[in-house]
């Protein structure tokens, strides 16, 4: 279980896929059911449906087209809502909340600290997961970075996050799955990250070194509790 000094935490900044949602919807979704279903709907075989997708995603990777459903769906030459949109909802039943997120997110409101929702997904993939896992109830403020036009891997997201959610970065703790992203806030400044350790329920544990780590959010409640937020 990973220490964190949470008498210094005030806001928490958290991704949501494979750190509030489990993972294996998205890695299903763009690693296998995509490329088949594209294969099936042009007349192609798997293996090149597999390699056309794989040199796509290499292409833009990290960059905001890799997150952009609209990017996407032009590239693919689909329409966005009536084509594309229908194929991720028909692996909608793979959307869950990990086991540990109602737990993890209710301590951190019930000790009186500021939680925002940071995710680099689309608004309209954000909306579906929404639907599906009514994670909204959650939480008081979700921000796609598509609104800022840059992902959080890169510094002017950081700025323009700062600027609208007015985090002190001594005090802030930022909670993401992905490794790149966590150096990325490292280098903004934020003090205090957290990577998760196991963000697709299929797949083994990571083993995270770089950062300190979590496979079970459940782990700090107690810590969190103990360490109230005053507002006075």
């Amino acid at each position: 279980m990973p220490f964190l000094p949470w008498n210094e935490i005030d806001t928490v900044l958290l991704d949501m896929d494979g750190t509030l949602l489990d993972l294996h919807y998205d890695n299903q979704f763009w690693l296998h059911h995509l490329p088949k279903r594209l294969a099936e709907l042009r007349g192609i075989s798997e293996a090149q449906s597999q390699a056309e997708m794989t040199a796509r995603y290499n292409a833009v990777f990290g960059q905001i087209q890799w997150y952009c459903l609209d990017y996407w769906a032009e590239s693919l030459e689909m329409d966005l809502e009536n084509e594309f949109m229908p194929l991720k909802r028909e692996l909608a039943h793979l959307l869950e909340l990990r086991d540990d997120t109602i737990p993890f997110l209710k301590a951190l409101h019930e000790s009186g600290r500021e939680v925002v929702l940071v995710t680099n997904a689309h608004p309209n993939s954000l909306a579906l997961k929404l639907e599906h896992t009514q994670l909204d109830d959650h939480i008081d403020n979700l921000i796609s970075t598509h609104e800022f036009g840059v992902t959080k891997e890169s510094q002017l997201l950081w700025e323009r996050l700062q600027a609208r959610v007015k985090f002190d970065v001594n005090r802030t703790l930022f909670v993401d799955d992905s490794l790149p992203i966590l150096e990325a806030a490292r280098t903004y400044g934020i003090k205090h990250l957290l990577a998760v350790d196991n963000p697709d329920s299929q797949l083994p544990n990571r083993n995270i070194t770089e950062f300190a780590a979590v496979r079970d959010y459940r782990l700090m409640i107690d810590d969190i509790m103990a360490n109230p937020v005053s507002h006075t």
